[in-house]
């Protein structure tokens, strides 16, 4: 398929699981309508890809899960990388995030933080629903992950950054999550260990995949990733935009082979397209 057919694909065969992750997500804002934060939890929510909970809703239906039990954890990994943006925008001094103001731009630094917190306490509340206590554990790492990431990117922000350490960074701040979502998905589904390192894995590469591909868009708007590398080889090896894309299918591809070790179905196909579309979306 080329880009514009999976986009179409992935659009129709997506509505159902929008569906599900909007009830379930109306649920559990409007749970928390008794609280200050509400109105700026609600514009923080808005919009968004929401490919994590998605990821996460496909996994655990890959392994055979019916639907419904995985979407509550769907929220949390959205509402995790909701709390991240939060952040990123006030470190970043972002001024504008899906084409309107950012969060600490309408509301003040003070209320960005105060939120982030709320809603990282909502996310602790969702995870003590589930008996199983691997989900706070990997909602736990990921965050802490995502953390760590976030740090070595202010640490090299002050240089040039060299190819591992780009890698590093972006396999934490966001590989991370996508991880988690897939693994997450899988261990709700019920899945063997082979079955959820595999999903595991597939949620790395194509997050790492999914992030070069962003860094890609950035660039051709203002060199943004030209800017931030410094050794020769890395200039001589990677900085083009046709190195760029040839790392990013390496990850989709990488990703798509750990679908290997899991059974045929409609969710495996799905879960396919998603590492094709990766590296097609232009948006």
């Amino acid at each position: 398929m080329n880009r514009d057919e999976l986009s179409r694909a992935l659009e129709l065969r997506s509505k159902d699981y929008k569906e599900r992750l909007d009830d379930k997500w109306e649920k559990v804002l409007e749970s928390h309508k008794w609280s200050s934060f509400y109105e700026p939890l609600r514009y923080a929510t808005k919009d968004g890809k929401r490919i994590r909970p998605l990821i996460l809703m496909l996994a655990g239906e890959s392994v055979g899960i019916p639907g419904g039990k995985t979407d509550l954890a769907a929220v949390a990994v959205e509402l995790l990388h909701t709390e991240s943006i939060i952040h990123d925008d006030i470190i970043d001094n972002q001024i504008q995030r899906r084409n309107k103001d950012s969060f600490h731009l309408r509301y003040g630094n003070h209320t960005a933080l105060l939120t982030a917190d709320f809603v990282f306490g909502i996310i602790l509340e969702i995870a003590s629903r589930y008996n199983d206590p691997r989900i706070a554990k990997e909602l736990s790492l990921a965050a802490l992950k995502m953390c760590e990431g976030q740090q070595k990117e202010l640490n090299v922000n002050s240089r040039r950054i060299q190819w591992i350490e780009y890698l590093t960074v972006i396999s934490q701040k966001t590989a991370s999550l996508f991880q988690t979502s897939s693994k997450l998905g899988a261990i709700i589904g019920g899945g063997n260990e082979s079955e959820i390192n595999a999903l595991a894995n597939y949620g790395l590469n194509l997050g790492i995949a999914y992030q070069i591909h962003d860094d890609i868009l950035d660039w051709e708007e203002d060199d943004k990733f030209l800017e931030s590398t410094q050794d020769k080889r890395i200039q001589e090896n990677i900085v083009s935009l046709k190195k760029l894309r040839e790392h990013s299918t390496l990850y989709s591809e990488n990703a798509k082979r750990q679908l290997d070790k899991i059974k045929e179905s409609d969710y495996k196909e799905f879960l396919y397209y998603l590492a094709d579309f990766t590296v097609k979306r232009d948006y």
